[in-house]
């Protein structure tokens, strides 16, 4: 019989590597199980997995001063933003650099997972074998499981989820085409931009909800966020204060042709793009209210205009999933709400943690970097979580702070601000390993 593990990982993108890596460095024996064959999760181009969402013109918006973990710094050539290839190179090069690659399981799936009445998990995989762990990491991430909106009617023509999308002519050829994109984010920025360009789509209409302030991805020569607020100035102040300088920066969004933000700037997680506000004030792209209906090969939006369209791409996000629970307590509601203390730890459930379940800004890339450091302490004793009353009333207050400025929607049910949590996940650690030195005080008494 194998040697029992103490902790199941699932998941090697970039927050399941990070959390192996720390459990390596404490000497924590775990398994960690990877459906694809290599590390990386969404930013694997074309992933036989078929989970990743990347494109092949995606760089990413977060600039690699932010992005670049602890302890293994990004390539000195870098440019500023890198490519979904650099990225991924980064992440194959880190697994290789700290002897992670040989205690990740490739080309298996964690089919179920099931709590054990006693405490720990029973662990079942897709080659039929269940193992059992005493604690369970959740590392599978959240922009794989498309959210596609339903509309009155049908329509005739190609339409799909920018998950599918991989380049003007990939899964649909779009050259010459009347495209409607569908959404106002990061993706619908970057592909409704590059479909845009004159040799490629004949129409490019962006359809959504409401207007978005768009940011750049630089101001006065360098990145945009190099200038995020200190955390010690209090946060209505830091945020006014940007807030002002992105109407500076940016102007109105009608200038542009767009629609007018029912918001102010940063209070919906930004959309970031250097090339979208160029091309929507060159015309390349308009814009269109939200989708009212499909009409066969027509669309007819809520302002009751129709256009002819060959293809509609919906970029309209994504759902929290874990295919592997059947237990409803483990699992977010309908509308992607799911509490969790310091966005890891369901209360009254303490082996299991679920790492970079976060829309973080500006970076997901070395967020359960930092949350490792917490699990760390708490496999090995040095950590104590706070009872479970604690847990909740915590949970609530972050919650209270970190969602309270945004409009309410399925898009902002887990943002965090980046360095604000990882400067209070730090208090957290000490707390709790003063209430673990307790615990350990009394137990000697």
């Amino acid at each position: 019989m194998a040697e029992r593990k103490r902790a199941c990982i699932i998941g090697a993108g970039c927050s399941g590597f990070t959390t192996a890596k720390r459990l390596k460095d404490e000497g924590i024996s775990f398994d960690c199980f990877e459906m694809s064959d290599d590390v990386g999760g969404n930013w694997y181009y074309k992933n036989p997995n078929g989970k990743s969402a990347c494109y092949q013109s995606l760089h990413i918006d977060t600039s690699k001063w932010r992005l670049a973990f602890e302890d293994y710094p990004v390539p000195a050539n870098w440019p500023d933003f890198p490519s979904h290839a650099q990225l991924w190179q980064y992440f194959r090069d880190y697994v290789d650099h700290f002897g992670l690659r040989p205690l990740i399981t490739f080309n298996t799936e964690v089919k179920r997972a099931e709590r054990l009445a006693g405490g720990g998990w029973l662990i079942t995989l897709s080659t039929g074998e269940t193992r059992e762990y005493e604690t369970l990491f959740v590392c599978n991430g959240h922009h794989w499981d498309p959210n596609v909106p339903s509309y009155p009617g049908t329509f005739d023509n190609p339409h799909y989820h920018v998950h599918s999308y991989r380049d003007p002519y990939d899964p649909v050829d779009l050259r010459g085409k009347n495209v409607v994109v569908v959404g106002m984010g990061n993706s619908a920025m970057d592909v409704a931009s590059e479909l845009s360009q004159r040799h490629l789509a004949k129409n490019l209409w962006v359809s959504a909800r409401r207007g978005v302030w768009v940011l750049p991805k630089m101001a006065g020569g360098k990145p945009m966020d190099k200038s995020a607020m200190p955390t010690w100035i209090p946060r209505k102040i830091g945020k006014a204060l940007a807030r002002r300088a992105v109407k500076k920066l940016v102007g109105r969004m009608e200038d542009y042709g767009l629609p007018k933000p029912d918001h102010e700037p940063l209070d919906a997680h930004p959309s970031v793009s250097g090339e979208f506000l160029t091309r929507a004030s060159c015309g390349d792209i308009k814009f269109k209210p939200n989708i009212k209906a499909l009409e066969g090969t027509r669309v007819r939006f809520e302002d009751d205009s129709v256009e002819a369209v060959d293809a509609i791409i919906y970029a309209t996000g994504y759902k929290i999933s874990f295919p592997f629970f059947d237990d409803p307590r483990l699992l977010p509601d309908t509308q992607n709400r799911f509490p969790l203390f310091k966005r890891m730890v369901i209360p009254g459930i303490d082996d299991l943690f679920f790492m970079g379940l976060a829309q973080p800004l500006p970076t997901l890339v070395n967020f359960a970097e930092q949350q490792s450091k917490l699990v760390a302490g708490f496999m090995t004793g040095r950590y104590a979580l706070p009872s479970v009353d604690e847990m909740q009333r915590i949970t609530k207050e972050d919650e209270d702070r970190e969602l309270g400025d945004y409009y309410k929607s399925q898009r902002h049910t887990i943002q965090v601000d980046f360095a604000r949590y990882v400067a209070d996940l730090h208090k957290e650690v000490a707390k709790g390993e003063r209430r673990a030195q307790a615990q350990t005080g009394r137990q000697a008494a």
